[in-house]
């Protein structure tokens, strides 16, 4: 698969199909690559959205106008990630493209020049890449320009308490009067240390969540978000000014970024928590990259995890490109 000398990457491509989670590992994947990356967004309908990434008759008109533009003139190489955009890959592969697919698609990796997928996963091969969380675009780079962009959290006092809410989930046993009680905890904590406390909901973030947010001490300095009520999301500036962060731990997606930072990572009730996210959680506290959430919140040497960077880098020693 390797090439012997290395060749311009040409026009690359973000596939996915609208979801967060699948958009923020492809584009942070495509970008990797290349800065320009292009977007496509899959409009996926039955039955082929049931079947991807099984290829039925038709499959390009399944897919939605975007994609058969795409086939007519094929990107250099497409990053796909979830089961749409695994088909969507697939058909581009066959039109020319290289093909890149993240997470597990269900099918043999000889569909794809490349997959990467969770640790987890049992799949393995000579073109499987295993990564231990998701990838994102959270880097120091990423971080510094964050700065700027949200000029009131530098004057908060210090130390800065960040809360990452995310909500219940059939994964995770979470409940709202220890969610509660979890957010008196931290704006007790700021208040007694002299320093601030801001937290900020998710689209997971059920009703009854974003109800506590709003309920906290308003003399605890701090930003509480609960939506876009309460101004422009400050998910980046809060992960770039924190100088303590602190997890609900539901998903991987957010654990990850949140351990890409320099921040030391505190995780809520992790043992509540099953499957992908339970394993990738344990990990992280086994590791000494997080630790469990605790009175004291003291702060310890971290080393940010890092991920998409590596990624990138392999497939280009892999693909040849440069």
């Amino acid at each position: 698969m390797k090439q012997s000398t290395a060749t311009a990457l040409a026009a690359c491509l973000a596939v996915h199909d609208g979801r967060a989670g699948n958009a923020r590992q492809a584009l942070a994947l495509a970008r990797a690559l290349q800065p320009q990356a292009g977007e496509l967004v899959l409009q996926p309908r039955a039955p082929w959205r049931w079947w991807a990434p099984r290829r039925l008759p038709g499959a390009a008109f399944g897919l939605g106008a975007p994609l058969r533009t795409a086939l007519t003139q094929p990107p250099g190489l497409a990053v796909g990630c979830g089961r749409q955009a695994a088909l969507a890959t697939r058909l581009l592969r066959r039109a020319g493209a290289r093909a890149v697919q993240i997470l597990d698609p269900r099918l043999p990796p000889r569909h794809w020049d490349l997959l990467v997928v969770p640790e987890h996963d049992r799949l393995r091969g000579d073109n499987v890449l295993t990564v231990r969380g998701s990838l994102h675009p959270v880097d120091d780079d990423w971080l510094l320009r964050a700065v700027p962009a949200f000029p009131a959290l530098a004057a908060l006092p210090a130390p800065h308490t960040v809360l990452l809410v995310g909500g219940p989930s059939r994964h995770a046993a979470l409940d709202d009067t220890e969610f509660a009680a979890l957010l008196r905890q931290l704006a007790a904590h700021a208040r007694a240390e002299g320093g601030s406390f801001s937290a900020i909901a998710s689209r997971r973030t059920p009703p009854a969540w974003r109800a506590a947010l709003g309920a906290v001490d308003a003399g605890v300095p701090g930003l509480r978000w609960r939506d876009t009520g309460d101004g422009a999301n400050p998910y980046a500036g809060l992960l770039a000014h924190a100088d303590r962060l602190v997890c609900t731990p539901d998903s991987v997606n957010m654990l990850s970024e949140a351990a890409a930072t320099h921040a030391p990572l505190f995780l809520w009730q992790a043992a509540r928590v099953r499957g992908r996210v339970q394993r990738f959680a344990a990990q992280l506290l086994d590791d000494g990259r997080a630790r469990a959430l605790d009175a004291a919140l003291d702060a310890y040497p971290v080393t940010p995890l890092r991920e998409t960077a590596w990624v990138a880098a392999q497939l280009r020693q892999r693909l040849g490109l440069r």
